[in-house]
């Protein structure tokens, strides 16, 4: 439940309010604002809550006191009504202007990194995207460079002052991760990896969670929950796909979920079109669409040689294919009043 204290409550009564919400068994997460304070609470179960509402209820230096029936509690817009956003250097999830985040799928070598984080950035790009480490369905593909992979892609944004982005799979390597890279990003297999979750709570980078490729929004809202528990607030929500009866696409892109988690959620919204397709010839169309719906930002693959690219070759753009990409979903964002 959320406990909404009074304009005029007084740091003891905050106390008192927080005292008593413990005693209960409740977790205790207070948010501090300039004119008032917000109490969340969770952790008794439901038949214990009614009667503890109307206790507080009856506190004068309590306003209200909101039960709130989903299982995630803390990433949901009756915690937080207005949206959250998120900066990282030059990059901005969330609010008006929507930010585009490109590179290869798997960092190869530093000319070839250096010349799409250029590229990228001339057509409006702010986040270098690649992967040093690569989960493989099969064990014989090719695994990513490592932390040599993260020294390149450190390197490159560095060069062109982009803020990196890259995929953690181990809580052991967190730490170590975190040296190199500005945001971390679970993959749709490590949706709930709960250890990793929680580890990534612990962190102090800005986390976009990627929806398993299986998982119902419920699920994946609930797995947001565990980083926000942690104590890290900066999540953002990746729709990459998920998997259906439909074989002609890789996933299939579920571009009503953007719209659904932004109403059911405060945490900005990223849409990754190219896995969600797997066809480098869908995926213009797919931003263009996930631009409309209301996407935080764009998740692209781009490599300089997509014909020669490692990894994920069918569903690369070119440079030049992004640079259109980015002019072409300029007048949509514009259309429902937002810009690139």
């Amino acid at each position: 439940m959320i406990i909404v204290m009074a304009a005029h409550s007084t740091r003891e009564q905050v106390a008192d309010v927080e005292q008593r919400i413990t005693d209960w068994g409740y977790g205790v997460h207070p948010i501090y604002g300039t004119e008032r304070t917000v109490i969340g609470a969770v952790g008794v179960p439901d038949t214990d809550k009614q009667r503890y509402i109307e206790q507080l209820e009856r506190l004068e230096c309590v306003e209200r006191v909101i039960a709130i029936v989903r299982p995630y509690k803390f990433v949901s817009r009756d915690w937080k009504p207005e949206s959250t956003s998120i900066t990282v250097g030059p990059a901005t999830i969330g609010g008006p202007q929507i930010c585009l985040m490109a590179g290869p799928c798997t960092v190869e070598d530093y000319p070839l990194t250096l010349a799409t984080a250029q590229a990228i950035k001339a057509s409006g790009a702010t986040v270098l995207r690649g992967g040093a480490y690569k989960p493989c369905t099969s064990p014989y593909s090719f695994q990513g460079l490592g932390e040599e992979g993260l020294k390149i892609l450190r390197a490159a944004a560095d060069e062109t002052g982009l803020a990196v982005i890259t995929e953690i799979m181990d809580p052991r390597n967190v730490e170590m991760v975190c040296g190199y890279t500005d945001m971390l990003q679970i993959g749709t297999r490590n949706m709930q990896n709960y250890d990793l979750l929680r580890e990534v709570g612990k962190a102090s980078k800005p986390v976009m969670l990627k929806r398993g490729m299986w998982a119902k929004i419920e699920e994946w809202l609930q797995a947001a929950e565990y980083i926000y528990l942690e104590g890290n607030h900066d999540i953002m929500l990746c729709e990459r796909g998920i998997r259906t009866f439909e074989t002609h696409t890789r996933n299939t892109l579920d571009l009503s979920a953007v719209a659904a988690v932004k109403q059911l959620s405060h945490l900005p919204v990223v849409v990754d079109p190219s896995h969600g397709t797997g066809k480098s010839s869908l995926v213009a169309a797919m931003s263009r669409a996930a631009v409309a719906c209301g996407a935080d930002a764009l998740m692209i693959e781009v490599h300089q040689h997509p014909d020669k690219a490692i990894k994920d070759a069918a569903q690369a753009l070119s440079h030049e294919q992004f640079d259109a990409l980015v002019r072409q979903c300029r007048p949509v964002a514009e259309a429902v009043g937002r810009t690139i």
